[in-house]
């Protein structure tokens, strides 16, 4: 029978007790609140105050969009855009980019141009 190594047992204990170290984020990004980075807070301040002065109206963060409905045990596919908000010039739909532009989201993005043909915003 193998004896376990004492930094096995510290591993253990750690995760037991909950005190081991975060896993770093895949892109390094770094939550501010209730965003997911830094970038979508600061966007999400801009939008907020451009809002407030009446410039753009209806700004709503988080809002999903169905691009293909489930049926039965597949669940649907949804685009999640950061913001959306109404213009002068009609409704945006804005998402808080830095530089990892991943193929689920530039297949999501195709998806809404040509299925709804609404463009995403990447501010």
């Amino acid at each position: 029978m193998r004896r376990e190594t004492a930094a096995e047992r510290e591993a253990w204990t750690s995760h037991i007790e909950g005190t081991q170290a975060a896993r770093p984020k895949k892109y390094g990004n770094e939550r501010v609140g209730k965003y997911a980075s830094k970038k979508e807070a600061a966007v999400a301040g801009d939008l907020a105050a451009l809002a407030s002065r009446g410039t753009i109206w209806d700004l709503r963060e988080q809002v999903p969009f169905v691009l293909v409905g489930g049926q039965g045990k597949i669940r649907p596919i949804v685009y999640v855009a950061d913001f959306t908000y109404w213009g002068s010039d009609g409704m945006h739909i804005c998402d808080a980019k830095g530089f990892a532009k991943n193929p689920v989201y530039r297949l999501k993005k195709k998806l809404l141009k040509l299925l709804h043909g609404i463009d995403i915003e990447e501010l």
